[in-house]
């Protein structure tokens, strides 16, 4: 007889065929889910977190989700988020510009008026504590195609040697060959011109123009009133001998890409007032510039794209935080956009190479030494890949007394598919410095953040291998490098990408701050735009996964270079090292003041006793984290100390 399955059993073997059926056809779904469950669970098992360190993001309340660009601790413990308008052209236009202050003992945040766009600007840390911000956005960029009237560069120039002029905005220029009418859009003051004699006889040789430099654009839309060659314009309004010694020469005016155009304003933000305070602006507008801190507590802007949105030509500056004022150099250097300049020891600076992507590609991109006072520069030689030092990172390794140097990762200029995936390395105390390659990362990074960490190893994570995280190329990857012996050691790895517009901060407990990132594009296919990450992750070190850690209770809040501070603990016996570290000011990956400064120390039953180095240019005054380690290589938290001017 044949036998016949029973109802039970056919109702089990079609139940068995439809799992399977399902299973088939969601079998990479059930992998990747599996995958992804086994990875949440691996990564948060305590001994993982003990040699990897561990990711987390930050509970941010919606009303204070902004896109930052810049990031700044202070020496409240509390870190300062700027936005500005956020590289969005809407909040530009409603003049809705952002700065949130978050405090990470509390996790409170705040919201801080915010007087100007400070999208772009720079910013340093100031020797009384506050936080000098300078620059920011006048103009968004205009692309090809998107701009309706021609315009561009007008220089004016002034003959006169007796006075100078002031035309106001709206001020027109007619071109005395091609008859088209231009107008000014700001006012612009134009100096009067010098007198130049012969240097051996005395005799009066020449009048050298004052100049001046103002955008200019066309009256009406369309590309009849673009022009094509260089052509002297009549200024109009205008009288007497004016007429003849005050002109206007530009070159092409058309309905080219526009860039970006900066500000003049400076602000200093103060920490206990939580709150702007307006200073003198600068002589030059600027947007994407650096300022880096001098000896003497006076700070540098150089570089960036000015009120007509092209490279400011050298006119470096100096703001004195006693006069709230600037002046200029007197001397000329030209850097592309966010120069990686740094103070060493002798009060000279050192320039990495390292920049952010605005300048030609010819002019300002060799690393050196540079004397202010003389203007000497002189160049570092080695780079094995120096068409690639765009959008890298410029860490000075620990401690700060030996001037090494190392640049991570990078790309080619502006817009190029080059990556880098090396890591250079100079140490200035050589005789005649050279590059050497260090230790590689995985695979080319641009953007990569490079955070100092209290117990001399090197957070460097983030970055994409293409332009902007183009093509879906963020590098989800963190290491750990180590210096003495040049190498790198992954760790967990961060589930946010980060690319153009991201940075990293040391906090005070030991853990790092990681923000932003721009995306040109939000697909693999580049597509769909880019969606800007406002999601902030914390990664906390695997030092502070260990049983215990040294504790500082007590000691001055201020020691003077040269002096010493007596600090009590009850781990003395354990502690190994002491050091400052001064508190970051980033953006675009680039933070010149990042520096850590080994101390001498001397142990007792119940404390240390500390020595600041009395050099001024390896201790510039102002506030810093004052870390111990212990014989496990575990920091304290980081107590504040202020080295007095």
């Amino acid at each position: 007889m044949k036998y016949r399955p029973s109802r039970r059993t056919r109702r089990l073997a079609i139940s068995t065929a439809v799992v399977l059926a399902l299973a088939g056809a969601n079998g990479p779904w059930l992998y990747r889910f599996s995958t992804e469950r086994y990875h949440e669970y691996k990564i948060n098992q305590p001994d993982y977190k003990a040699a990897n360190g561990h990711w987390d993001f930050l509970d941010v309340p919606s009303e204070h989700r902004i896109n930052t660009i810049h990031a700044a601790l202070l020496h409240t413990g509390k870190v300062l988020l700027v936005a500005g308008s956020g590289n969005n052209q809407k909040n530009f236009d409603a003049k809705s510009f952002r700065s949130v202050l978050w405090d990470p003992k509390t996790n409170v945040f705040k919201d801080i008026a915010t007087p100007k766009d400070m999208f772009c600007a720079g910013h340093t840390q100031l020797p009384d504590g506050k936080l000098l911000i300078a620059g920011g956005t006048k103009r968004y960029e205009k692309l090809q195609g998107d701009v309706t009237k021609a315009g561009g560069l007008m220089i004016v120039h002034n003959e006169n040697p007796d006075k100078p002029i002031t035309l106001p905005a709206g001020t027109r220029f007619t071109g005395k060959e091609n008859g088209k009418t231009f107008v000014s859009k700001d006012p612009v003051l134009v100096e009067k011109a010098t007198k130049v004699f012969d240097e051996q006889t005395g005799a009066f040789l020449r009048n050298d123009p004052g100049l001046g430099r103002i955008y200019v654009e066309a009256q009406k839309t369309g590309k009849k009133y673009e022009t094509g060659t260089e052509d002297n314009y009549r200024v109009a309004g205008l009288s007497g001998s004016d007429t003849r010694n005050v002109y206007g020469i530009a070159q092409k005016l058309a309905l080219d890409k526009k860039d970006f155009q900066g500000i003049k304003d400076a602000f200093e933000f103060d920490p206990v007032a939580e709150k702007y305070i307006p200073v003198d602006p600068m002589n030059e507008a600027r947007w994407y510039p650096t300022l880096t801190t001098l000896e003497d507590g006076k700070v540098l802007a150089l570089s960036g794209l000015d009120e007509i949105g092209q490279i400011v030509p050298g006119k470096d500056e100096i703001y004195d935080p006693a006069t709230k004022k600037w002046e200029y150099t007197g001397i000329e250097r030209r850097f592309p956009t966010y120069p990686a300049v740094f103070l060493l020891n002798d009060g000279k600076l050192f320039y990495s190479g390292s920049n952010a992507g605005y300048g030609p590609a010819d002019v300002g991109r060799d690393p050196g030494v540079w004397d202010l006072s003389t203007n000497k520069f002189k160049k570092i030689p080695g780079l094995s890949d120096p068409d690639q030092m765009e959008t890298s990172a410029t860490v000075r390794l620990p401690p700060a007394q030996d001037e090494k140097f190392m640049v991570i990762g990078g790309g080619g200029v502006g817009e190029s598919e080059k990556s880098s995936e090396k890591s250079r390395l100079v140490d200035l105390k050589e005789k005649n410095p050279e590059f050497t390659d260090g230790a590689a990362l995985s695979e080319g990074t641009r953007y990569p953040s490079a955070s100092l960490l209290p117990d001399d190893s090197l957070l460097v994570t983030g970055g994409s291998s293409d332009y902007r995280g183009r093509s879906d190329s963020n590098v989800l990857q963190a290491r750990l490098y180590d210096a003495k012996s040049d190498t790198y050691k992954k760790v967990a790895d961060p589930a946010v990408g980060r690319n153009y517009h991201s940075g990293s901060v040391l906090l005070p407990d030991g853990r790092v701050m990681i923000f932003g990132s721009d995306s040109l594009y939000s697909d693999k296919a580049n597509t769909r735009p880019g969606v800007f990450e406002q999601r902030i992750e914390i990664y906390t070190p695997p030092y502070l996964y260990r049983d215990s850690r040294p504790e500082l209770t007590a000691g001055p809040k201020k020691i003077e270079r040269g002096g010493t501070g007596l600090f009590t603990t009850q781990h003395a016996s354990s502690i190994t090292s002491a050091k400052l570290m001064r508190p970051s000011a980033v953006t675009h990956v680039t933070d010149t003041d990042q520096r850590t400064i080994a101390l001498d120390m001397k142990k007792s039953k119940d404390g240390i006793t500390v020595t600041v180095p009395e050099n001024q240019a390896l201790v510039p005054a102002g506030w810093y984290m004052l870390f111990v380690t212990d014989d496990q290589g575990t920091p304290s938290e980081g107590m504040w100390v202020e080295v007095p001017e």
